[in-house]
């Protein structure tokens, strides 16, 4: 298949545009938390900006999530590539909470397009002995773009007079450039007929990795429960809970999390996918605790601590769910699966922050974290019972 750049080049560029997708997503963290103090509006607003994003992710996943099997994964990327340019521009000028849940919309809607073919093209374009981190790079991509958006955001707020047009003017001129760099990258699949069959809302997901699929469930919704706490919840915690409303204090404390999810990516790639999967549900576990510790306490070094342990398991654990999936799928039905994975991953980051925004102004905010965190920990445990037993099973296999 023809190409301009290497498949090297082009796996390291498809994993920092990847990644560009996610600092955006976590952009607004900062800036909503800023806009409700600027514009008036309510906390049920403030979590449903947040949360449409995912919304509109998961409505494309389960519609295009398959796309890419049959158009290719290049021609999908641009589109949601042109998508994701747009939602900036809308970013930008957004005068009001409605149009900034317009742009929302839009970014969840391209982001979601973009996330099965651009995990699959990753995937496809690793050097032979980059493969088996494949899994881990996009997934690094993710939590280290929704860090470090969250964090360069914040410090903008505090220390520029207009952070809004200055992070979405920067983000414009790099989705420009993101559609050049991926315009120049090979194409790694045939395309086959079925383009509009598959837009069908359904996941595909091949018989011989659903019992896997189901196991990670568990592993899944604790995982991105836990980023998306920070992400959607914590800015809410810090100004009427700490009365903190800094905005590089938002962004630190949204960032801490999911960079240390993206770093122990890494380093869990170099051990056996169980073994992540399992240490990563204990870690999450016990940084969950350690959270609702320093909200209980407002000791918010306790808060970071708890970040940190979290993310450090989230990277472990997701990374390694990818890991014990990817290499049983078939070219064809990569982005399909991927689309599978990436809906129950949304499904967690998005419902939980929703129900939560509804339940703060009846039940009160700590009350409501309370209950965040026992349901979050429920997951954890069951995750972790169910892995467990998965991995006397791997042993036993391997000793058989």
């Amino acid at each position: 298949m023809s190409r301009i750049l290497s498949p090297k080049q082009s796996f390291a560029g498809l994993a920092a545009v990847f990644a560009a997708f996610f600092f955006a997503a976590g952009a607004p963290t900062p800036l909503l938390s800023l806009r409700q103090q600027e514009w008036g509006f309510s906390a049920v607003m403030l979590s449903v900006a947040f949360s449409i994003y995912a919304i509109g992710l998961l409505a494309t996943l389960l519609v295009g999530g398959s796309l890419s099997d049959h158009m290719g994964r290049r021609p999908v990327m641009l589109m949601a590539l042109c998508g994701e340019l747009v939602s900036m521009v809308v970013f930008m000028l957004a005068p009001s909470i409605g149009w900034v849940i317009v742009a929302r919309a839009l970014q969840g809607l391209a982001t979601g397009l973009a996330t099965s073919a651009f995990n699959a093209a990753i995937a496809e374009h690793a050097p032979p002995h980059l493969k088996k981190l494949a899994g881990g790079v996009a997934g690094a991509s993710v939590a280290g773009g929704l860090g470090l958006g969250a964090l360069a955001t914040g410090a903008a707020v505090q220390f520029t007079p207009d952070a809004n047009t200055l992070i979405f003017a920067i983000l414009t001129a790099a989705m420009v450039l993101a559609v050049v760099f991926v315009s120049l990258t090979g194409e790694t699949v045939v395309k086959v007929p079925g383009a509009l069959r598959s837009l069908a809302p359904r996941l595909s997901l091949p018989v011989h990795i659903r019992s896997e699929f189901g196991a990670g469930i568990p592993v899944h919704i604790a995982g991105w429960m836990f980023p998306a706490f920070f992400l959607g919840l914590s800015p809410v915690v810090l100004r009427l809970h700490f009365g903190l409303d800094g905005g590089l204090v938002a962004g630190f404390t949204a960032f801490l999390g999911p960079f240390a999810a993206a770093v122990a990516g890494f380093f869990f790639a170099r051990h056996p996918a169980r073994h992540s999967t399992l240490v990563g549900l204990s870690l999450i576990f016990a940084g969950i605790i350690v959270v609702f510790l320093g909200v209980g306490e407002r000791w918010l070094p306790a808060m970071w601590i708890g970040a940190v342990l979290g993310g450090i398991g989230f990277g472990g654990s997701f990374g390694g769910q990818l890991r014990l999936i990817a290499p049983h799928i078939a070219p064809q039905q990569r982005a399909g699966v991927f689309a599978g994975i990436y809906t129950a991953a949304y499904l967690a980051f998005s419902l939980p922050v929703i129900i939560a925004g509804q339940l703060a102004p009846l039940l009160g905010l700590v009350p409501t974290v309370l209950a965040y965190a026992a349901a979050l920990m429920a997951f954890a445990a069951v995750g972790i019972i169910i892995q467990a037993k998965r991995l006397r099973q791997d042993t036993a296999y391997a000793a058989a």
